[in-house]
């Protein structure tokens, strides 16, 4: 039995620092409300933890509805201390981000504040899919 529950942990850590690994990291940048009328939906309310993506992820509209946990590394202009530390947010994407886009993510401001300051505009994040 303890020879498993070994196993069982070994496998567990694992896990964890395999789905770390794979986050994809670009930049993220924010936009103001309303949240609502977006290339993925006409005037439905998805709430405002949503997110714009730019053609790294669109996927020819097929992103609609994915979603993402997010976390922010680090800043991505002068702007100092940005990121909360250890603070993530899970987004729905909803949007497209038109070039020139500044970011991969085009958070919603609601969703960018939880991560980090949106004093700095634009920080360096982590995302995967959820």
């Amino acid at each position: 039995m303890r020879i498993q529950m070994k196993i069982l942990m070994m496998a567990c850590l694992v896990l964890c620092l395999i789905s770390t690994a794979y986050a994809a990291q670009g930049n993220a940048v924010y936009y103001d409300p309303p949240y609502t009328k977006s290339a993925c939906y006409q005037n439905q309310d998805h709430g405002t933890m949503v997110t714009g993506v730019s053609d790294t992820l669109w996927d020819g509209g097929r992103a609609c509805g994915r979603k993402y946990k997010v976390q922010c590394v680090r800043g991505a202009n002068t702007a100092p201390h940005p990121c909360h530390d250890g603070a993530s947010v899970e987004v729905e994407v909803v949007d497209y981000c038109r070039q020139p886009c500044n970011g991969v993510l085009n958070l919603s401001k609601d969703a960018f504040a939880v991560i980090a300051d949106p004093v700095a505009g634009k920080v360096q994040v982590e995302y995967n899919p959820v």
